[in-house]
């Protein structure tokens, strides 16, 4: 049994031909069945986010080479495409759903492709996948105020508990942001636990409501993918990325900081 670090992959959409602002983070449905294949030979077991962070939290080791298969947003090819790839390996994941963008009664009309329905949605929560939640509109939660960070929050929860008869146990920060206050927010409304991006593996040390993630893009070739399942070359990988999202924290902090001055003198 593991108690080290796990991969969790971090998927958007499965698409053979995405809208362009998905693109960069979406996978063929070719490629998206070969690296199930690739986590089968490799011998790794693949858990939810619900069961990493319980076991993480109770003490109880992990299975031996565990993973993550992790979905964000809903975009209708988890369903269509990764749907049956899952079930032909007998594959957990996990779906973070931004219910604003599930079509249906609470849709906002704010997604960036084809998305899900909460039909499809209640199969691949019966066909076991853990659905998560990823906020109402899909918002930089950390620009938000109290009022309308709890709101993304707790409405994300009743409408997934509404539309499953179940209540949604993990969380995924919208673009990866997160804050002490936010973080603090999600612990709060009762999440158990949340993921980030990162880009690096997940540890028990990052605890439970800062677990990283490691992205699977559209040019993410099997060799890489290999290496990312492995935990080798990570930080080579996504050097680039952790720089930009260093500067834009920076930026973004410094928008925050303004909004509040302005705020103050209102």
């Amino acid at each position: 049994m593991s108690d080290g670090p796990a991969p969790i992959l971090m998927y958007h959409a499965v698409a053979t031909d995405p809208e362009e602002a998905t693109r960069a983070l979406s996978v063929t449905p070719e490629a998206f069945a070969a690296q199930m294949a690739v986590i089968g030979a490799l011998g790794r077991t693949p858990v939810t986010t619900a069961d990493l962070a319980a076991r993480w939290r109770s003490g109880r080791p992990l299975p031996e080479r565990p993973v993550l298969i992790t979905f964000d947003d809903g975009y209708e090819g988890v369903h269509r495409h990764a749907l049956p790839v899952l079930a032909r390996h007998g594959f957990p994941a996990t779906l973070f759903v931004s219910t604003g963008w599930i079509r249906g009664a609470y849709d906002t009309g704010g997604g960036p492709d084809t998305m899900l329905d909460w039909g499809q949605v209640r199969e691949l929560a019966a066909a076991g996948v853990e659905i998560g939640g990823h906020s109402h509109t899909h918002p930089q939660l950390d620009q938000l105020d109290d009022a309308a960070l709890r709101h993304e929050l707790i409405h994300c929860k009743e409408i997934v508990s509404d539309a499953l008869g179940s209540v949604p146990a993990s969380f995924a920060y919208p673009f990866g942001y997160s804050s002490r206050r936010v973080r603090r927010a999600v612990r709060e409304t009762g999440y158990g636990q949340a993921l980030v991006v990162g880009n690096d593996l997940a540890r028990r040390r990052q605890g439970p409501y800062a677990l990283r993630r490691v992205t699977v893009r559209r040019g993410t070739g099997p060799e890489e993918f290999e290496r990312l399942v492995e935990g080798r070359a990570i930080t080579r990988n996504f050097a680039g990325d952790r720089a930009l999202t260093k500067g834009y924290a920076l930026v973004r902090r410094a928008r925050q900081v303004r909004r509040k001055a302005i705020r103050s003198r209102v």
